[in-house]
């Protein structure tokens, strides 16, 4: 079986279809409306107006349109309708981790990445590939070929989750590698120390790119099915820890409803989509309720 086949199979493909030409101005509105334009000051063709989110030119304002509506509008320009995106992928071990689903973390974010590839590279916008652990690993240049699909897929299949991460120190180097303004989709639990986490998402943030974060979690991590004494192990580390997981139940759901809720206030206030998701929730049902709501919000 084929990368593309084991990951975007033709009943997801089916489905994400649907999608596209059910709302195509879901998927289409919600990518162009993320990205400002990196084409300031070119000469390029007026195409429509856009609501001005924080991070635009305050001089693109059209205030004969705010004198009518009392809403700050901006123009968008043709330059636009096309923006670049990047998957970022996290090689690290405890990705690879289930513990009663089908698919381990990495799989799920696998089948997720295919599906936003598929729908940018069928909206003719370029995609590209970055994975990492404590460093970036793989980099693979944007296109909007079909081909492009079977290319992000062909690597990613011949990954493996494993080692050590860096959350903090990969997020940076990225934000060096791209120069110009991005949609960058980073996959990964996030299981590492918040704050340095955050504060270099907030870096790739505040270099004029759009971010979306999606957290993904095992079913198992976020409900805590176990009892009795159980045997846990550090994935990344090789650490045990033996607990009473019926004592310790409450303790750790507690602090994991803390773990999300900080990264969700914080990605909020630094204008970064934050998607908290299990492998236990069908991904093209998450995603299809994702672009809707972040249609709606915009």
């Amino acid at each position: 079986m084929s990368s593309v086949e084991r990951y975007l199979k033709p009943e997801v493909i089916r489905q994400i279809a649907r999608l596209d030409l059910r709302a195509q101005f879901i998927v289409r509105g919600y990518l162009q409306g993320l990205h400002a334009s990196p084409f300031q000051g070119f000469s390029v063709e007026f195409s429509e107006h856009r609501k001005y989110t924080p991070g635009d030119d305050p001089h693109d304002i059209d205030w004969l349109v705010y004198a009518k509506t009392d809403k700050y509008y901006v123009k968008k320009y043709e330059a636009e309708t096309n923006i670049t995106g990047y998957l970022v992928m996290d090689l690290s071990h405890s990705m690879g981790y289930t513990y009663r689903q089908e698919l381990t973390k990495f799989e799920y974010a696998i089948c997720l990445a295919a599906a936003l590839c598929y729908l940018m590279v069928h909206q003719n916008d370029p995609v590209g590939l970055i994975t990492f652990d404590q460093k970036i690993r793989n980099s693979l240049a944007p296109r909007s070929k079909r081909a492009q699909i079977g290319n992000v897929l062909s690597v990613l299949a011949n990954l493996q989750p494993e080692g050590e991460t860096d959350i903090a120190k990969s997020i940076i180097q990225i934000s060096a590698m791209l120069k110009h303004r991005s949609l960058v989709m980073v996959f990964s639990d996030l299981l590492t120390e918040p704050t340095a986490a955050i504060n270099a998402f907030r870096r790739l943030r505040h270099g004029g790119h759009d971010v979306i974060l999606f957290h993904i979690l095992d079913e198992a991590e976020l409900t805590f099915p176990f009892d009795g004494l159980i045997e846990f192990e550090e994935p990344e580390t090789s650490a045990t820890l033996e607990v009473n997981a019926s004592h310790f139940r409450a303790d750790y759901l507690r602090e994991v409803a803390a773990f999300r809720e900080r990264y969700r206030h914080e990605c909020f206030q630094s204008g970064i989509d934050y998607v908290p998701l299990d492998t236990s929730m069908p991904f093209d049902t998450a995603l299809t309720e994702y672009l809707v709501n972040r249609r709606a919000r915009c």
